[in-house]
């Protein structure tokens, strides 16, 4: 979806669109809703708690798919996005082992494998307890950065959602840079978290031979 579409759907429907767009685009959707709870579109303690509870409730749904049905074939084609296979299982869990906050971090932000990450950690049975500390620390980062962004975008429109529309051309410009450049990072994070497995993984095998 693009940003203009977004915009204006939000302008329109208001909190009764939040929940499922939230779903759909929820980086996007909460910097969009950042910018209009500046000017008192939205309260922005809803906004906070919405995206807060969104993002560890759909952490916890891909856990469980992980951890209680790892094996279906639902799970396989998510393991997929990310080229685990049951050799790669026991590299992954020692990578939520030794570094978790960092591997929570990387998986969380890498766009479009996001959710085949956190099944990987339902499978290899990290911890509820520390998963939920880390996810939810990832989520306030991640979410309130996006929040804050939006919401200072519609401060400097001068605090008026009409001011808003008369300049959203220009919100939109510049949140397509404030979302590309995420994409961006979370496309060098996915890279780099692949490297690191299969770093990893060449250790293993070279440690077998040894």
């Amino acid at each position: 979806m693009s940003v203009d579409f977004i915009t204006q759907v939000i302008l329109q429907y208001r909190y009764w669109i939040l929940i499922p767009l939230s779903l759909i685009e929820g980086p996007v959707v909460a910097f969009v809703a950042g910018t209009l709870a500046s000017v008192g579109y939205f309260n922005m303690y809803f906004l906070a708690a919405l995206f807060f509870i969104r993002d560890v409730g759909l952490d916890g749904v891909y856990y469980a798919i992980g951890h209680f049905g790892g094996r279906t074939r639902f799970a396989r084609k998510m393991l997929q996005k990310i080229g685990v296979t049951d050799d790669h299982l026991e590299e992954v869990r020692i990578l939520w082992a030794k570094r978790p906050g960092w591997t929570m971090f990387i998986g969380k932000l890498s766009y479009g494998i996001a959710s085949a990450f956190i099944v990987v950690a339902g499978m290899v049975k990290m911890p509820l307890g520390r998963f939920f500390a880390y996810g939810s620390l990832v989520a306030v980062l991640q979410y309130g950065t996006l929040l804050f962004l939006g919401f200072y975008l519609g401060a400097s429109f001068g605090g008026n959602v009409a001011n808003i529309i008369n300049n959203v051309q220009y919100a939109i410009a510049f949140a397509a840079i404030v979302i590309s450049g995420y994409y961006l990072l979370t496309w060098y994070l996915r890279g780099k978290f692949l490297k690191e497995e299969k770093e990893i993984e060449k250790t293993s095998v070279e440690d077998s031979l040894v």
